[in-house]
């Protein structure tokens, strides 16, 4: 057995004990080995280890056979059953099982991450992974004996609930679990509750001062820490923004743009710590990726190391759909799932437990947990609806949103991201504390956040949920659905008007799309005024499509223009329509507002709290029909200079599934200004690539400062990395354009040469996908594991995780790995792109491309992206790597993305590839770390 080694667990309580008790260990492996098969495949091959202890490899065929007549222990089944090409395979999970021994802890799902999580030595091949999960479900079941498990409580009840959903480890489960003497507390009655606390006063005016800034980084840092000027200079430039703004609506602006390594994350918590310490006010950090979020949340730590302390001064914030929502937790664990997605129901039970604060994505909830469970359930158990009761909810005094939401009135800095900053500002949420203090990091996203947030889209898809969080369940579906009456049946009770109100919506909301309405309008049988609409839309798209691509099976779109006829006649029946929904609900909302002024008897506090969240929830609904009604009064008329308006059909593998009409911002960054920057006092835009490959007169465009009264402050520092000795960019001449077969072969090519530690990034998904079909085999039957976004089936973190923890393992992906991924160290060592990335030419870069100066507007979106790409590689002071580009035509007028020193040569591909193994071998000469020698710590 080459799997037991030194007797560490990574789960805190079992690392002691185990320390203690080295003898746990060499029991559990040699006397309780579970009776089960095990199973393991890959692309290099398939294995099977009997329950007899016998392994070897096998077929597809044999494979599928065994698994479908015998449990098999396994790891992570939807990848396996892909590998299989067996979709409905499953079996013995280990990954399910972990998540219910151990919920709130991360696990990497491979081999390599289960036996380093338990303490046993990584496989040396892939062939003794089939043996390796026979002995970690030992172990793992090992651990519910144990008297230091603390995850105990809890799950003697829903061990009994998964075996009569047929769980297939509940068998197991349950022989291990002792009844508890007392009845367990059920989930809902043992989570804390959050109180009412009093209004935060509005923060002191401090005038700050650098040097104590500076006294507070060097704390920060630590002792003995790098002494960073470049960090220095940065954080005694933020601190300007904390000092009181002179003028109305013009707030202390900082733009500021930090090389990778500058440090420029405890560059701001510096100042941003001291100021809200003494002025007493709250800081919002807002970030573009999950990934800084949870980064961000470390750092902080250093801030306040007491743990208490941390909780109440630290908040990360994200909008609702990001959370648990109880009360649907409460609709599935009673019935309301069936089959897969009521144990996933369950296994998200045990979680919510131990959970820190629910958040379900990006949080501390496994990202490949709901993956397991494809789509039956996951999304259900949040509120992505906006159907919530607020105070009605049984739940609300322990709902993860509203604790989120009054930890954060209370925190000196909350953590959030661009779009909850964005909609709590043009909705009017939390004026009371309305943060005076922001800070944008990865600024170089705010005008995509706010081309998103600002956008107006009146589709098939969204009128139908405007129907139904108005009418409320009309068909059998999972989740919990409750219309506008259910909601506020006490308003309809007691307010005459009101209930007249809500009454006239439900009736007018009769006219919106309906279930099936996708397939009548391709069969051209509209249903109703807005049906009739989406029908024209669809009409106009196919006959005016010159774009090839109706019969490639991509989505359509043509600009909207020229509108005569019957789509004339549709676009004012659709208005009349919106209308009737508009004032009924107006009347609604000025009713509760009515009701919460007057305070009547029956009124008391949840009941106010009530009708706030509905009021808020309202107002969004009113938005969104206003701006349809804004967009539907100017089709036929003369174009509005500021916005950009098009027909479109979105499809996905030539199936439609949306049609609707479009509205953006030509410059998104005039809301933005107007609903955030301007009530700001102090306001930081911040990033590596903040310029966007231009100068700043680019970074004042893309963060709205044009708009503003008073010119933004403006700084800049270089990455103290070493470029020129520690990155080269290649540009690979002999690799034909739309040559898969080549495209592929150099793919494999360069994989090999630099032993894995790849990052491939396409901007196209169908070459990703052809690409790795061609070279899955070949890559692990060199012993260097790839995987891909959009292919294999793991959610986008978890990928990465794995790939940081693997130096021979390669990663496929778009444009979400191309920004917000930190793999320092050897684990990425070369970047490669499939070529230039070009923006995709559709109507609305268009229009922004004729007013942002043509081709040189081009050339600022692709250097951006080749600067954030290139970004990825050299992440600290040690680390080398090399930049491919497949592009023989890449334009010299570009290579100004990469930073100044860098080493830039167009070469053919066998020279490439030699270049990358010399340098690889000098990496080992050199005595730096390698793939064989480097450990990373565990994600967070």
């Amino acid at each position: 057995m080459p799997f037991c080694s030194a007797p560490i667990v990574s789960l805190p309580a079992l690392r002691s004990s185990v320390r203690t008790h080295p003898d746990i260990v060499a029991i559990v492996l040699t006397t309780t080995i579970l009776p089960y098969p095990a199973l393991h495949a890959s692309h290099s091959g398939i294995w099977i280890c009997t329950s007899d202890g016998e392994t070897r490899a096998i077929g597809k065929g044999e494979a599928i056979g065994r698994v479908a007549e015998t449990p098999h222990i396994l790891l992570n089944a939807p990848l396996l059953g892909q590998r299989l090409g067996y979709p409905d395979l499953s079996g013995l999970d280990l990954l399910e099982l972990f998540a219910f021994i151990h919920p709130a802890q991360f696990m990497v799902p491979t081999p390599a991450g289960l036996a380093k999580t338990l303490g046993l030595t990584p496989p040396e091949q892939e062939a003794d992974s089939a043996s390796l999960y026979r002995h970690a479900a030992s172990l793992l079941l090992a651990g519910l004996e144990a008297p230091f498990w603390q995850e105990r409580e809890g799950a003697w009840s829903s061990a009994q609930a998964l075996f009569r959903l047929r769980w297939p480890w509940a068998q197991e489960v349950g022989q291990r679990l002792e009844k508890p003497v007392e009845a367990e507390r059920w989930l809902f009655s043992k989570l804390p509750e959050w109180e009412e606390e009093p209004a935060r006063p509005a923060p002191r005016p401090i005038a700050m001062d650098e040097r104590d800034t500076l006294t507070r980084l060097d704390a920060l840092t630590g002792e003995g820490a790098e002494d960073r000027k470049g960090q220095k200079s940065y954080a005694a430039a933020v601190t300007g923004i904390f000092n009181p703004r002179k003028i109305k609506g013009a707030p202390n602006m900082l733009l500021a743009e930090a090389g990778t390594g500058i440090g420029k994350t405890l560059g701001y918590l510096a100042p941003a710590s001291l100021w809200s310490g003494q002025a007493g006010g709250a800081v919002w950090i807002s970030t573009f990726t999950k990934a800084l979020q949870r980064q961000l949340d470390r750092e902080t730590r250093r801030i306040y190391p007491d743990e208490a302390t941390f909780r109440k001064k630290v908040v990360v914030r994200k909008g609702r759909e990001n959370y648990l929502c109880l009360l649907n937790l409460e609709d599935a664990l009673q019935g309301g799932f069936t089959g897969r997605a009521a144990i996933l129901a369950h296994l998200v039970a045990r979680w919510a437990a131990y959970s820190k604060d629910g958040d379900m994505i990006g949080g501390d909830l496994p990202g490949w947990l709901t993956t397991l469970f494809r789509r039956n359930g996951a999304t259900a158990l949040t509120d992505r609806r906006g159907e919530c009761v607020y105070a009605g909810c049984p739940h609300y005094r322990k709902c993860f949103i509203e604790k989120a939401a009054r930890a954060s009135q209370q925190a000196d800095i909350v953590i959030a991201n661009h779009a909850l900053v964005m909609v709590n500002a043009a909705r009017g949420r939390e004026q009371q504390n309305r943060p005076t203090r922001l800070i944008f990091d990865e600024g170089h996203h705010l005008f995509d956040a706010a081309d998103s947030m600002f956008a107006a889209r009146l589709s098939g898809q969204e009128a139908i949920e405007i129907r139904r969080w108005v009418i409320g369940p009309e068909t059998k579906n999972r989740g919990r659905r409750r219309g506008l009456a259910a909601r506020l049946a006490d308003i309809a009770s007691y307010d005459e008007e009101g209930g007249r109100a809500i009454e006239s919506a439900r009736h007018a909301a009769e006219a919106m799309p309906g279930d099936g309405w996708l397939q009548r309008l391709g069969e051209g049988e509209p249903f109703g005024p807005i049906e009739a609409l989406l029908h024209e839309v669809r009409a106009m798209v196919f006959a005016r499509d010159e774009s090839q691509s109706a019969d490639a099976g991509y989505g359509l779109e043509t600009e909207l223009s020229d509108i005569e006829g019957p789509m004339i006649d549709a676009v004012a029946n659709a208005a009349q329509a919106m209308d009737a929904l508009l004032k009924p609900l107006v009347r609604l909302g000025q009713r509760i507002e009515h009701l919460i002024e007057e305070g009547p008897d029956w009124m008391d506090a949840p009941a106010k709290a009530r009708m706030e969240g509905a009021l808020s929830s309202l107002g969004w609904r009113c938005d969104t029909l206003s701006g349809w009604l804004s967009l539907l009064s100017r089709i036929g008329g003369p174009a509005d200079p500021d916005f950009v308006d098009w027909l479109m059909i979105d499809r996905f593998e030539g199936r439609e599934y949306d049609i609707g009409i479009c509205r953006h911002w030509l410059d998104p960054t005039i809301p933005v200004t107007e609903v955030v920057t301007k009530p700001a006092h102090g306001i930081l835009i911040t990033s590596a690539t903040l310029k966007g490959g231009g100068g700043w007169e680019t970074a004042r465009a893309l963060s709205g400062a044009v708009h503003l009264d008073h010119a933004p402050q403006e700084f800049e520092v270089a990455s103290p990395f070493d470029y020129a000795n520690q990155a080269k960019v290649i540009i690979v001449t002999d690799v034909k354009r739309g040559d898969m077969a080549g495209l592929a072969g150099a793919y494999a090519q360069l994989i090999e040469a630099s032993g894995g530690g790849t990052l491939g990034l396409f901007t196209a998904i169908r070459r990703l996908r052809t690409v790795y079909a061609r070279i899955a085999d070949r890559m692990a039957q060199s012993g260097l594991p790839i995987y891909a976004q959009h292919v294999d089936p793991i959610d986008t973190g978890t990928l990465v995780d794995i790939f940081r923890d693997d130096p021979k393992a390669s990663l496929l992906g778009t444009d979400a790995l191309r920004d917000g991924v930190d793999v320092p160290g050897q684990s990425l060592r070369l970047v490669i792109m499939e070529s230039v990335p070009w923006p995709r030419p559709n109507i609305l870069h268009r229009a922004r491309r004729l007013a942002g100066g043509g081709s040189a507007y081009d050339d600022r979106i692709i250097r951006a992206r080749l600067a954030q790409a290139f970004g990825r590689i050299i992440r600290r002071a040690d680390d080398h790597g090399h930049f491919v580009i497949l592009s023989s035509a890449f334009p010299s007028r570009l290579l100004t993305a990469f930073p100044a020193g860098t080493p830039i040569e167009r070469m053919p591909l066998a020279q490439a590839l030699a270049e990358i193994r010399s340098a690889k071998s000098e990496i080992r000469q050199s005595g730096l770390p390698t793939e064989t020698s480097l450990l990373h710590d565990k994600p967070q």
